[in-house]
């Protein structure tokens, strides 16, 4: 059974026998993954057309000096010394053999980031979609472009990947995020896996691990300073704030918001839609699809917007044109000042998110009603994230255990007595 090998000067090689001769090819592949799997794509097919005797030893190794010895007719000598290895070639001359092992061919990768484009649009959102142009447009095309797209390298990938890193970022940022350089990265990790599914070749993004982000602080607002912001913040925006600061709701969430999604009767807010880049979409998860349950703080603020803006937008919060609040404006305009003036850290809008959560927890609300009203799948990210800041939900002192113990009338340690009663009746000294 034929074996691919590697020698240690020239490179890897085939090692079969044919009519009874062992036989080497060399060749000057170095030794990797790809180019063992594709060596042994072939030497499956040289072992396949000699169990049937269709194997011709030219078409394969074309200038390998064995080739000539089995070209020879039979009784004209050609068996002549076949029992000698084909020895490797000299080192001024390389392997030149293996016209088969080529790569394969492939399109450019322009041309098929392209293609990849067009079969995936119909399943992205508008913003996604648009973020996804971005990237081909401004970093992918223009360094892999003119590259056939099976040609590019684990190598390459890596120098680009590098490369990024120096780009200018946002804001005046030195360098773009890692966040920002992993979504680029997925990007071309997805368009690569496709192609190499579809070509047959191996994924030169293999083993490439996306680069570490830095968890993002949450720094959620004390019910203290949510009264001062909502006493001194501008009136035509009191309603807005509440709503946001008590519900947990995105920005793109309530900005987008609007009446039809009401529901004064049964005291909901019905998410349904959500503003990404300016315009109307779906919301950010299936999960994000969600009943808001009104507390009476919201309920009233909502009443009290219903006389400001009902019946004059369909938007909840709007300004007076009637469209939609635009956040960019509504952060530097109304956000940032208000915290200046009080003299409280800026933060983020998002902030007021991470508030509802912790306020909600720190008043002993069940996390998966929590988790829902949030829009999380699980509960999973609501401990994760935000139990550091709920000492009742992170005690590690056993004050807990002791105060359940207390509750139960267990206050002092069991006898010997008890403990063997417990030992020869279980049930029973559970019961009692």
């Amino acid at each position: 059974m034929g074996s691919i090998r590697v020698h240690a000067s020239s490179g890897l090689f085939f090692d079969f026998r044919y009519k009874g001769t062992r036989c080497r090819e060399y060749t000057i592949l170095p030794d990797s993954t790809a180019n063992r799997k594709k060596m042994g794509k072939m030497m499956e097919q040289i072992e396949a057309e000699i169990a049937v005797g269709t194997f011709n030893y030219r078409t394969y190794f074309p200038n390998s000096k064995l080739a000539t010895r089995f070209d020879a007719p039979q009784g004209a000598g050609g068996a002549a010394g076949l029992g000698r290895e084909n020895t490797p070639p000299p080192q001024a001359e390389p392997a030149h053999y293996l016209p088969p092992l080529t790569p394969v061919s492939t399109p450019l990768f322009k041309n098929f980031a392209d293609e990849w484009f067009a079969e995936n649009e119909v399943r992205w959102r508008k913003s996604y979609k648009s973020t996804i142009a971005e990237i081909l447009a401004g970093h992918l095309k223009p360094e892999f472009g003119e590259k056939a797209v099976g040609q590019i390298t684990k190598a390459e990938i890596l120098k680009f990947r590098s490369a990024l890193a120096k780009v200018p970022g946002r804001k005046n940022r030195d360098s773009l995020s890692a966040s920002r350089i992993n979504y680029v990265m997925m990007t071309l990790r997805q368009i690569l896996t496709e192609a190499a599914d579809r070509f047959n070749y191996t994924n030169p993004y293999r083993n490439i691990k996306p680069l570490k982000i830095q968890r993002s602080d949450v720094e959620p607002f004390t019910l203290g300073e949510v009264q001062r912001i909502l006493q001194n913040v501008r009136a035509d925006f009191r309603n807005y704030f509440i709503v946001r600061f008590f519900t947990g709701m995105r920005t793109g969430e309530i900005d987008g918001l609007k009446w039809e999604y009401i529901d004064f009767e049964k005291r909901l807010i019905l998410v349904r839609e959500t503003i990404v880049r300016g315009e109307e979409e779906y919301t950010k998860t299936d999960a994000s699809q969600r009943d808001i349950q009104m507390s009476q703080i919201v309920y009233q603020a909502l009443q009290e917007q219903r006389k400001a803006t009902w019946g004059r937008s369909e938007f909840v919060f709007c300004p007076g044109e009637g469209q939609h609040l635009d956040h960019n404006n509504v952060t530097k305009r109304v956000w940032y000042p208000i915290l200046r003036h009080l003299g409280i850290k800026q933060r983020r809008p998002y902030q007021t998110r991470h508030t509802a959560a912790t306020l909600w927890l720190a008043a002993g609300e069940n996390p998966e009603w929590i988790a829902r009203q949030m829009g999380h799948a699980s509960t999973e990210m609501l401990f994760k994230t935000y139990s550091r800041f709920v000492p009742n939900l992170t005690r590690q002192d056993g004050s807990a255990f002791e105060r359940l113990l207390r509750q139960s009338g267990t206050t002092e340690a069991p006898d010997a007595a008890q403990l063997q009663a417990c030992q020869d009746n279980p049930v029973e000294a559970h019961n009692g």
